[in-house]
């Protein structure tokens, strides 16, 4: 059975994300993976965050996006489709390649939030990092509002 995974991060990107993903399943008879990576907090200075919150602020997003997946997985499921969820602590790109190794993922489907050139510079773009290093095709699904082609 082929494996398609959906790297999400719960912002309006989501939504199309998973509904592209779910359809790609369906078609081939596969199984998706709704899979979700909690960024630790980055500390730039000597003043930031004290060491000892940066695992209770970990603890709480790991709680709050488990419950967001395990929502979505349940209405997935609900539909018919063959649906597991997975979640690491870790930096996005780097996980989401690491999680299509491991599941053997004959796709992935993500997102891109549709940042300017010199934001993807500056901060990188996660959906370009995963083109550039991933196992197997990628689906890219666009921000609302763009228009392919002119």
């Amino acid at each position: 059975m082929k494996t398609i995974l959906a790297p999400i991060d719960f912002s309006k990107i989501s939504d199309p994300v998973v509904k592209a993903a779910a359809n790609l399943a369906r078609s081939i008879d596969g199984r998706l993976i709704l899979f979700h990576v909690v960024q630790p907090p980055i500390i730039t200075s000597e003043y930031g965050a004290v060491l000892a919150n940066v695992q209770e602020i970990i603890a709480i997003s790991v709680s709050a996006s488990t419950k967001q997946l395990l929502r979505r997985q349940k209405r997935l499921q609900a539909s018919g489709l063959k649906v597991s969820v997975a979640q690491v602590t870790g930096i996005p790109v780097t996980s989401i390649i690491e999680q299509a190794r491991k599941s053997r993922a004959a796709y992935i489907v993500i997102g891109s939030h549709g940042h300017s050139a010199l934001y993807d510079l500056l901060a990188g773009s996660t959906a370009t990092g995963v083109i550039k290093r991933a196992p197997c095709p990628v689906l890219v699904v666009p921000p609302a509002g763009k228009k392919s082609g002119k």
